[in-house]
């Protein structure tokens, strides 16, 4: 067969559909390995038995070494583990059984309380300066004139207790927003961040309520290291034990509803 007639049994169209489809699965390869930058390799546990760690294919991606925008560096993946004692147990011996706290699951932070071993340092804007400040270090920012001021209005529980008072109001320089309430509970008059996603404004009654946990619960939320910021590690800790109490804060919650 010559030259030409071997180019004559040829289809350009079938050629490019061929590339396409070696390029399409190469890409799906190559996005499969940087999805496990994090996260991997996975560990099972099922009635203190480990299973080992499995990864899957394809491998792990090779180290990759990023440069953070406010200095500094992270190396994903990397061989980090998380440390932390579990308190939790399953409740049969098989894979997939519920766990079941085995100490107090909002102050151990398991289950819907559950936080990442995030960076234990404050979200920055971008001049690098703290993002999430409350508004005595914040002159610029205000609360809107048609919104009420959360300041002095007591905060109450989900079992119908006044918790504490709001001190003041923490503000998102980048968004504009407010992220937290910062409240004063207890009689050593400890303060902690309340975050407004959990809040329901009652500005004629001048509170501010709070179906997550009880009055009491309020004295064991995580505390922060800087009274004028709040860390990665600190928010996911706060939010978690929040959200851990819409579980765990009461036992009839943990029933079910019939």
């Amino acid at each position: 067969m010559t030259y030409n007639g071997f180019l004559s049994h040829i289809d350009l169209a079938q050629v490019v559909l061929y590339i396409f489809w070696l390029f399409f699965s190469a890409l799906i390869l190559y996005l499969v390995r940087e999805n496990k930058r994090e996260g991997y390799p996975l560990v099972a546990d099922v009635a203190d038995r480990s299973y080992g760690a499995w990864i899957g294919w394809p491998d792990l991606p090779k180290p990759k070494t990023y440069i953070l925008p406010h200095g500094g560096t992270v190396t994903v993946p990397n061989s980090k583990q998380d440390a932390r004692t579990i308190n939790l147990t399953p409740s049969a011996p098989f894979p997939g059984a519920p766990l079941e706290p085995t100490g107090n699951p909002l102050i151990d932070g398991v289950g819907p309380a559950s936080y990442a071993e995030r960076a234990d340092v404050p979200d920055l804007t971008l001049e690098g300066d703290p993002k999430i400040v409350p508004l005595r270090v914040a002159p610029d920012f205000s609360v809107a004139t048609r919104d009420p001021d959360p300041r002095g209005m007591a905060v109450i529980g989900t079992d119908g207790r006044i918790a504490g008072t709001v001190t003041d109001a923490w503000v998102d320089k980048s968004e504009y927003i407010f992220r937290y309430f910062e409240m004063e509970v207890g009689e050593a008059g400890r303060h902690i961040l309340l975050p407004v996603t959990f809040c329901r404004v009652d500005a004629g009654n001048r509170q501010i309520r709070v179906k997550a946990i009880t009055a009491a619960q309020f004295a064991d939320v995580p505390g922060l290291a800087n009274p004028d910021q709040v860390t990665f590690l600190e928010e996911d800790k706060i939010c978690g034990y929040y959200g851990g109490g819409y579980l765990y804060a009461t036992p009839d919650r943990a029933e079910p509803l019939i």
